[in-house]
């Protein structure tokens, strides 16, 4: 199986070519990049070769691409795949407008090609317990959850709205909703939300999500860009879910020992899960056996829905009804 990568804007783009890379029977054909010091430096790194405009990529004979573009990027990026036969892995967010995430899903189905979203959270062990014990009703009736997505502010392009759409919401809502939304099997109905920008002044940092769903839970979501350098490790995903027959607690980023040195302070070396590398093998898999995806573009849009109606609702103050 061949494989392309469009950009290496976004940092995950780098532990995706590593992946596959290491994957029996898959190529890295190679990799495209506007940005052509940072495209020939990927090419460099991983052996391969190096693509100025995407479409010449997409003309080679690979079976699909990775989309790591800016998130602006990813429509323009995934309809030109998708017109050109090719199964596409997009980074999340999916995109940043409901109008652009709609295309880019009705285009894939067009052309018969599939579209995953990159929603490596659902391949952590304690999430997938978890959603085990929710859906085999070991908690009962679920009535509320309580999640956390905490991270370290990345700067560059993600600090600029017209590239990525928006801060901290945009970027930490998507994880945790689409994890959610898995739970639960139900989708949320309406939004309420706080944010500002509290670390620092380029964008929306911090924020406080109050969300229903179609099945009478609520769900409390905090999305930061709240880490400093100094933080152990970049950031957290956490959720509480709380049922009539009982409470579960997820640290997904627990899988870790705390090191302590004179040289270096507090570290966090990890020791658990490759969510990255089961995403990257699922898709692979996907691909090869012909299968649906198991996170697929609705998906992906439907937890960007949820991170715009926040949006909304901070610029109107009153919570915002989905259809």
């Amino acid at each position: 199986m061949k494989v392309g990568i469009i950009s290496f804007a976004h940092m995950h783009a780098h532990s995706y070519a590593s992946v596959l890379k290491e994957i029996d029977g898959v190529i890295l054909v190679g990799i495209a990049d506007e940005n052509e010091a940072r495209g020939r430096d990927a090419a460099d790194k991983f052996g391969v070769t190096y693509y100025f405009d995407f479409n010449d990529l997409l003309a080679e004979d690979i079976d699909a691409v990775i989309v790591t573009s800016e998130n602006s990027n990813h429509h323009r990026h995934v309809t030109a795949a998708a017109k050109a036969g090719k199964h596409i892995l997009c980074e999340k967010p999916l995109g940043t407008t409901m109008k652009e995430m709609e295309e880019m899903v009705l285009t894939c189905q067009k052309h018969g090609v599939k579209l995953q979203t990159a929603f490596p959270v659902r391949f952590n062990t304690s999430i997938q317990e978890a959603e085990k014990i929710i859906k085999e009703g070991k908690l009962g009736r679920v009535i509320a959850m309580k999640g956390t997505n905490r991270g370290t502010n990345p700067g560059g392009w993600f600090v600029n709205k017209s590239l990525s759409g928006g801060g901290a919401v945009m970027d930490h809502t998507v994880h945790v909703v689409d994890i959610m939304r898995w739970f639960l099997n139900a989708e949320v109905t309406e939004v309420y939300a706080e944010a500002d920008a509290f670390f620092s002044d380029e964008i929306d940092d911090c924020g406080i999500l109050t969300m229903e769903f179609d099945n009478g839970v609520f769900a409390t979501l905090d999305c930061s860009w709240s880490r400093n350098k100094t933080y152990p490790t970049w950031g957290d995903v956490t959720l509480e879910v709380i049922g009539s027959e009982g409470t579960i607690f997820i640290d997904a980023f627990g899988q870790k020992l705390n090191v302590y040195s004179d040289e270096n302070g507090t570290k966090w070396h990890y020791w658990g899960d490759d969510m990255d590398k089961d995403l990257i093998k699922d898709f692979i898999t996907c691909v090869k056996l012909d299968l649906e995806p198991s996170i697929t573009g609705q998906d992906g849009l439907k937890a960007v829905e949820v991170a715009l109606a926040a949006y909304q609702a901070v610029e109107q103050k009153s919570p915002v009804k989905l259809e």
